[in-house]
């Protein structure tokens, strides 16, 4: 064989390599369009990172989180998370739920509320913008709040949903963020699960001035940008 006829095969067969490459790429790119909703991802990736505080645990929480306790139903509509749903999206106990969050004890806060009240107060507003606006480059904002054990539980469900939304309501005027319902997350849990101790008032409170008992720190919405790859 010359090397004329050498060079045409090895061509041919260069040229045949790359046609079986190409129909590979195309049919699996048509079975993509097809099929859109197939993503192994539940949540969008955005542009998040892995920090040190950004276990396995939280990953889980914060996943059901943001596809159970979103912000928009499929008809329109706020909604959150219940004291027992939590404790579904949880699959914990209220102690180790509480642990998962002690790592951002630096980056958190925690807004405080008089008791049976859901108004965000000047020092809750200012703490709020303050820490929705350090960012960081975080994809995801958590606003999960409780209420103290006075009144019945069904009260106190409702009262740390109102809690809840107060933030979610100050947090659209304020910003006027676009992304904002597919950044924030919302939980609330009444006096049902997870309760504060009293450990937790040494974190950034919106009063600080003010005595801190297990009650008081569970009148209250746990505020926090979490930057997790999901």
């Amino acid at each position: 064989m010359n090397s004329f006829t050498k060079h045409i095969g090895l061509g041919a067969g260069v040229l045949l390599l790359l046609s079986l490459v190409v129909a590979v790429w195309v049919n699996s790119a048509a079975r993509r369009l097809a099929s859109p909703g197939e993503d192994s991802s539940p949540v969008a990736l955005a542009t998040a990172s892995d920090e040190g505080y950004c276990s396995a645990e939280l990953k889980v929480i914060l996943r059901r989180v943001l596809t159970s306790c979103g912000l928009v139903k499929a008809g329109g509509g706020q909604r959150g998370c219940q004291p027992l749903e939590a404790q579904s999206v949880a699959a914990m106990a209220g102690g180790d739920f509480n642990a998962l969050f002690n790592p951002l004890k630096h980056r958190a806060a925690i807004l405080q509320f008089e008791q049976d009240e859901a108004v965000l107060d000047e020092a809750g507003r200012k703490l709020l913008e303050k820490t929705f606006a350090d960012q960081q480059g975080a994809s995801y904002f958590l606003v999960v709040s409780r209420a103290s054990p006075e009144g019945s539980a069904e009260h106190n469900r409702d009262l740390s949903a109102r809690r809840a939304n107060v933030a979610l309501d100050y947090l659209q005027e304020a910003f006027k963020d676009p992304d904002l319902e597919q950044e924030v997350g919302l939980l609330w849990l009444g006096e049902e699960f997870a309760q504060l101790e009293s450990e937790y008032c040494d974190w950034t409170r919106s009063h600080p001035e003010a005595p801190c008992t297990p009650a008081e720190i569970n009148r209250s919405a746990f505020i926090a940008w979490i930057d997790c790859r999901l």
